[in-house]
């Protein structure tokens, strides 16, 4: 399967390059054991294609130190840092990435978030508004600017497992542009930024989904993490295949609004890249073959070990699909 074409300074994704991408990849993910590159995603990779490397033209200028990283194209740019914590304390780390974040990206060339990942340890550590998600999102909204809420960009949170004695760190990787993309809500779910008050003192801050270069021949829809939530409410505990199902039912609801939005297709036939987090590893099979039954080319799929950010979920789903 190929994905439609995209002009060489629009965004695309391609796995397991070969260097037929379009040039020098704008942003290439790794994925395994926590390092001090943030751009490694530190989630063990379970099976499906090892690398995705971003594309987005001509690399202008790019730079890279031991806890920071980032490269600008014309259009496109990315920025990724990581936050030691201090005594276990998420929250403030939290709001010291996304500020360092925001500092970086407000005043440069490409001022607006598209895309936001999350990464750290122990994400289901604590209980009710202790619990280190929930202080992560009190200390990412202390950070952020109106700006970053109108609307937020799309994300994903997910609980890396690090090896024992590597640091608790906030790893953000964003991808910005010169341009805001189109914020893309589901009518199956309620926006996360709405959600009540039992999920915490502060809703998460992201959108459901992404719709970049709507005006042209060749969009792309960014789909957040996707899981098994229906309005605001977890469904299927303990059911791994029933969850994908949801979360393939979520994100098919949020290709039609890409279709609404820009009139183009967007179909599970059209994805670059899917990104499963599994909780449990020996979930593996039972993932690949819910996958299989779905119209998801079987190598644009990847497989990782990350923690959901609902500790009665065992699955979240994410990509990246090319208009029909």
């Amino acid at each position: 399967m190929t994905s439609a074409a995209a002009p060489a300074d629009r965004l695309h994704v391609k796995l397991d390059s070969g260097g037929d991408g379009g040039g020098e990849p704008l942003l290439r993910f790794e994925f395994g054991a926590a390092s001090p590159d943030p751009r490694r995603v530190p989630c063990a990779h379970l099976a499906g294609p090892a690398t995705e490397s971003w594309y987005a033209g001509e690399i202008g200028e790019s730079a890279d130190t031991c806890d920071a990283a980032w490269a600008h194209s014309e259009r496109y740019a990315y920025c990724a840092l990581s936050v030691d914590e201090a005594d276990g304390d998420i929250e403030a780390a939290a709001a010291n990435a996304y500020q360092r974040l925001l500092t970086c990206v407000r005043p440069s060339a490409h001022p607006y978030l598209l895309r936001v990942w999350n990464y750290f340890t122990a994400i289901n550590e604590g209980q009710d508004d202790d619990e280190r998600y929930r202080r992560f999102c009190v200390g990412r909204a202390r950070a952020v600017d109106g700006m970053f809420n109108d609307p937020p960009p799309a994300a994903t949170a997910i609980g890396a497992v690090c090896a024992e004695g590597t640091p608790a760190r906030v790893q953000l990787i964003a991808l910005c542009a010169n341009v805001p993309a189109t914020a893309l809500e589901n009518p199956r779910q309620t926006p996360a930024w709405r959600y009540p008050r039992e999920y915490g003192p502060v809703s998460p801050g992201f959108s459901r989904g992404a719709l970049l270069d709507a005006d042209t021949q060749t969009p792309r829809l960014l789909a957040s993490g996707t899981a098994s939530i229906v309005g605001h409410i977890s469904r299927h505990a303990g059911d791994t295949t029933a969850q994908l199902r949801e979360s393939l039912a979520n994100l098919m609801a949020l290709l039609d609004q890409g279709h609404q939005r820009c009139g183009r297709r967007f179909e599970l036939a059209g994805c670059e890249s899917l990104r499963v987090y599994l909780r449990q590893p020996n979930d593996l099979a039972i993932a690949q073959a819910v996958i299989s039954e779905s119209e998801l080319p079987a190598g644009h799929v990847l497989y990782l070990r990350g923690d959901v950010c609902r500790r009665e979920l065992n699955v979240e789903i994410e990509g990246v699909f090319a208009a029909r």
